[in-house]
This record gives C-alpha cells, sequence and structure tokens, in this order.
C-alpha cells in the first residue's frame, strides 16, 4: 500500500538565484587551526630553555599534553550538534571531522602520557614503573585524571573500525557518552600540574572559557532544545504503511511543526518509546516536505531496530532531535538538477523531488534498485513527475541479476546536458563513490555535486 501524502506547491526559481549561503566550513576550519597556534605559542611563551634529555621529553609531552587538551574540547564541540554545523556543513561532514579529532586526541594523549612518564623518569633517576605510580598516586588530581584517560583510550579503541563491527550500537553509543566524563575529570590536573598554567591568570581564565563554552553548546543543543521540542510539539506515531518488501513509512503526528523549519532532504534523530526501542536513537530522513501537523520518515529493514519501526502502533510516543543536515535546495545553484538515489536513499531525494526548484524539464530523478519490487515509493515519485512535469529514471538489476553500470557516457546520454546540472546523490557508499567518479568525469564541477552520507 503506497501512502497518499498531499503535496505542496513547487517554488519556482527567483531570478539571480544561483548563488547559494556560502559553506562556514572554511573560516571555521581556519579558527580551529588558529587555536592550535594559540597553544603552541602558550607553551612558546613559557618556555625559556629545554637542557638535556629529560628537559626535551618533558616540553615534548607538555606540548602534547596543550594539543591534546585543546583537541578534547573540539572533540566535545563537534558532538554538540550545532545547528550552524548540522545544517549549513553537514552531519555526515561533521561527523568525519568528530572521528579524525579523535583520532588526533588519542594519538596526542598517548604522546603525552608516554614522553611526561618518561621525562620524569629521566629527570629524578628513577624507573618508568617507580615514576609512573609516583604521578598517579602522589600528584594532585592525578587519580581523575587516569580514570580519564583510561576512558579516552576505551571510546578510542571502540571507535576503531574494526572494533565497531563486533558490538551494538546501543553499547558504542553510550560508551562514548562517557566522553563527557573523561573530559571533566582530566581537566583539573591541566590546571594543577601545567606548567602553562600555574601562575598565569590569563592561560587560566583563557582555558576556563574554552572549556565552559564548550560545555554551554552541550548542554544547550543536546539537552535544553531537544526538550522544548519535544515538550512543545508532543510527537506521536499517527500511522505506519508498507511501502515495498520491508520498507515502512511512519507518520508522525504533532503540534506546530512549521516551527521547526524543517526542509526536504533533511533528517531528525528518532527515538521511539516503545519497548526495545526507547533506548536507540537512529537518523532517519524525512521522505516527504514537512507539514504544520506532520513529518514522515520511510524506513527500511535493515536490522533489529529499523525492522521493529514498521511493527510501531498508533499513538507511540516519539522523541526527536533535529532537524539535521545539508542535503537541501539552499544548495542548488541552477535550474537545472538531476536527483540519483541508490536504495532507501530515495527517502531524502523524494522530498526534494517534489520541492526543488524547476519547471517543467528541469528535473531529473535517477533510482536505482536491485528489483522493480524494491522501488519504494515509485507511484508517488510518478505521479510527482506528472504533476511537475519532471522525469523518473529507473536502473533496476537484469534477469541475470546483472547490474548496471552508471558511466560518464550512460550518464550523459540519460541526462542532456548534465554538466550542467545540480547533482542531489544518496544511496550506499560504495555506489556514491562510483557515481561521483562518472559524474567528475561527465563535465559536473565539484560544487554541484550534492553528497551526504548517512553512515554517522
Amino acid at each position: 500500500m503506497t501512502t497518499v501524502y498531499e503535496r505542496t506547491a513547487v517554488p519556482r526559481p527567483s531570478r539571480g538565484r544561483g548563488r547559494p549561503r556560502p559553506s562556514p566550513a572554511g573560516p571555521l576550519l581556519a579558527l580551529l587551526w588558529a587555536g592550535v597556534g594559540a597553544v603552541v605559542a602558550l607553551w612558546w611563551y613559557d618556555t625559556r630553555s629545554v637542557v638535556g634529555l629529560a628537559g626535551w621529553l618533558t616540553d615534548a609531552g607538555r606540548i602534547a599534553g596543550l594539543l591534546c587538551g585543546y583537541s578534547c574540547a573540539v572533540l566535545v564541540a563537534l558532538m554538540a550538534r550545532v545547528p550552524l554545523l548540522e545544517r549549513r556543513i553537514g552531519s555526515d561532514r561533521v561527523a568525519r571531522w568528530h572521528a579524525m579529532a579523535g583520532r588526533y586526541t588519542v594519538s596526542l594523549l598517548v604522546a603525552h602520557v608516554t614522553l611526561i612518564l618518561f621525562g620524569y623518569a629521566a629527570q629524578d633517576g628513577a624507573g618508568i614503573v617507580h615514576e609512573t605510580l609516583s604521578v598517579v598516586f602522589d600528584y594532585p588530581d592525578m587519580l581523575k585524571a587516569t580514570t580519564g584517560t583510561l576512558i579516552l583510550f576505551a571510546v578510542g579503541i571502540t571507535s576503531a573500525r574494526a572494533a565497531r563491527r563486533r558490538i551494538s550500537h546501543e553499547f558504542w553509543y553510550y560508551l562514548h557518552l562517557l566522553t563527557y566524563v573523561a573530559v571533566f575529570l582530566t581537566f583539573f590536573h591541566q590546571l594543577a600540574l601545567g606548567s602553562d598554567f600555574v601562575g598565569d591568570t590569563a592561560a587560566q581564565a583563557a582555558w576556563y572559557v574554552l572549556y565552559l563554552g564548550t560545555a554551554a553548546l552541550v548542554v544547550w543543543f543536546r539537552l535544553l532544545v531537544p526538550v522544548r521540542l519535544n515538550l512543545r510539539h508532543k510527537l506521536r506515531v499517527e500511522s505506519v504503511y508498507r511501502e515495498a518488501p520491508g520498507v515502512f513509512s511512519i507518520v508522525v503526528r504533532g503540534e506546530r511543526l512549521n516551527e521547526l523549519n524543517a526542509q526536504a532532504g533533511q533528517f531528525f534523530r528518532w527515538r521511539f518509546l516503545s519497548d526495545g526501542m526507547r533506548w536507540t536513537s537512529t537518523p532517519y530522513s524525512l521522505s516527504a516536505p514537512p507539514r504544520p501537523e506532520r513529518m514522515r520518515i520511510t524506513v527500511k529493514a535493515l536490522g533489529d531496530h529499523s525492522a521493529a519501526v514498521g511493527l510501531l502502533r498508533p499513538g507511540t510516543r516519539v522523541w526527536a532531535e533535529g532537524p539535521y543536515g545539508a542535503l537541501t535546495a539552499e544548495r542548488h545553484t541552477g535550474r537545472k538538477a538531476l536527483l540519483i538515489a541508490g536504495g532507501v536513499g530515495i527517502t531524502p531525494l523524494r522530498a526534494l523531488f517534489e520541492t526543488l526548484p524547476g519547471g517543467p524539464g528541469d528535473v531529473t530523478l535517477l533510482y536505482r534498485a536491485s528489483t522493480a519490487e524494491d522501488l519504494a515509493l515509485g507511484a508517488e515519485l510518478e505521479a510527482i513527475a506528472q504533476w511537475r512535469g519532471a522525469r523518473v529514471l529507473y536502473a533496476v538489476n537484469g534477469a541475470d541479476g546483472t547490474r548496471p553500470r552508471f558511466t560518464a557516457e550512460s550518464l550523459r546520454a540519460s541526462v542532456p546536458g548534465l554538466a550542467g546540472h545540480d547533482v542531489y546523490l544518496c544511496g550506499p557508499p560504495a555506489m556514491a563513490r562510483d557515481l561521483y567518479g562518472a559524474l567528475r568525469a561527465a563535465g559536473v564541477p565539484d560544487r554541484r555535486i550534492h553528497h551526504e552520507s548517512f553512515e554517522l
């Protein structure tokens, strides 16, 4: 059964369109690297000379420790789900930055601990085991710092790709939240033992501002904003429909949902307050433009949680966070657009297919699926295409299982004037990589290829 979901008027492009808001990614990265420079300058200002092996080891450990402390604040800030980052830069890109910052943080932490202990041991003429026990048990705030360090190591190990494949998402998620505890536990030893902070009121104040500012972002955007959203909008499951084998649409009803300013192409993190599901928060895209009292998602059963979504009962309470994501019409730079969906990647593109600016013949949707039965929302796509004068193309495996290949030549043949199109791409990572290469070979500029990965 296909969900009936009323359409909205398609906006027409205004004159002068083609200059989307610039991404803040460049200025933000410049600001982060400026912070690195400020941290190194702090060490340089406070260091008059470095003498002997013990001095070199200790000071190298100091630099690593300062950079690790700064990286911890950046790591947490990237977890705060700040709308400027999540909606303008993109949740997938911010997640990659967070993963990279995590690797840097753990590496700097290992370097800091190793260099400091060996430097102190060389300075005191003691063995490394004796020096380690002395530092942990005799130095102020070091027991707390040691506990925080062990937590950070545990988070880093379980975040490695090989480890994540062997543990449940829920275990990884809740262990990951202990990063906040770890950063809190390690903070105080930085000010108590760091020679760059002892007696330097300005440096201490700057460090407090950095950490308290980061904490404020987390409390506001990860706690207070979601609480306000859910108390105000009172979300509940209204209905559940089967769209295709293992694919279900869930309509969520709420109050004054237009105040969320959600856009087609965005997603929310959904927590369904039903038995066995209330402890899991999962990102699902809107599969239709949001309405003042309804939103819809379409989910494919790929695991225990997504399979259970299709069994939800009307009236189930919903806890949502968002909207997130930058795969929206705001990225549109011209008049013509090509949307390429693979599998359940059709969900955000179906919403964009209805709402992207453009007249008859300006918008084309290419939908890749294994079989004709897997083409979820097909009737809606055909209705939208007829209504707005757009095209829908399908790429389905042959009877012998042969997969259609996307090449620069086949894409140009299917979409005349392809190089002048904005391309929205959503599908499995391997498909997205292949298509990106084919699109670039077909002459589509990188700035016109819009992709967002949902493997967060």
